[in-house]
């Protein structure tokens, strides 16, 4: 039997969560192990897995929150900005669409990404990407 989802169970309040938004389109709530206090999740109330999943019809309501959030938890937890991001299946510790709302501060040891960076060979392999991915959004 497939293990429940944690989001989908906090969503319909069967499990317990410091809620700090919650209407028709989306549920936004403390991380459990935050990045630092404030960091909040936001989800969609339909279980949807990936972004790809969500329906075009809700993407702007769940950036719309995202936005709002943005803004709230930089106020609330008298931030300097915040970090904003998502992952796709791989890193996403929960299959529930989620986006990370994280409280920032100049020298709070988060530096960029959590992932080593790399290089292009030249400008020709940046040039094939870039061709690859703009026919990928032809499709």
């Amino acid at each position: 039997m497939a293990k429940a989802c944690v989001f989908c169970a906090i969503v319909a309040g069967d499990e317990p969560a410091h809620l700090v938004l919650d209407d028709d389109a989306a549920v936004a709530f403390l991380d459990v192990r935050p990045l630092f206090p404030g960091h909040v999740l936001l989800v969609p109330r339909e279980h949807h897995e990936t972004l790809t999943d969500l329906p075009p019809d809700q993407v702007e309501p769940l950036f719309a929150r995202a936005r709002a959030l943005a803004g709230a938890v930089e106020e609330a937890m008298g931030a300097k900005g915040t970090f904003v991001a998502m992952n796709n299946r791989v890193s996403q510790s929960v299959p529930h669409l989620h986006v990370h709302v994280v409280p920032r501060t100049k020298g709070d040891g988060l530096r960029g990404f959590f992932w080593p960076r790399s290089r292009y060979d030249g400008d020709a392999q940046m040039v094939e990407a870039a061709a690859r991915i703009s026919a990928a959004l032809a499709v």
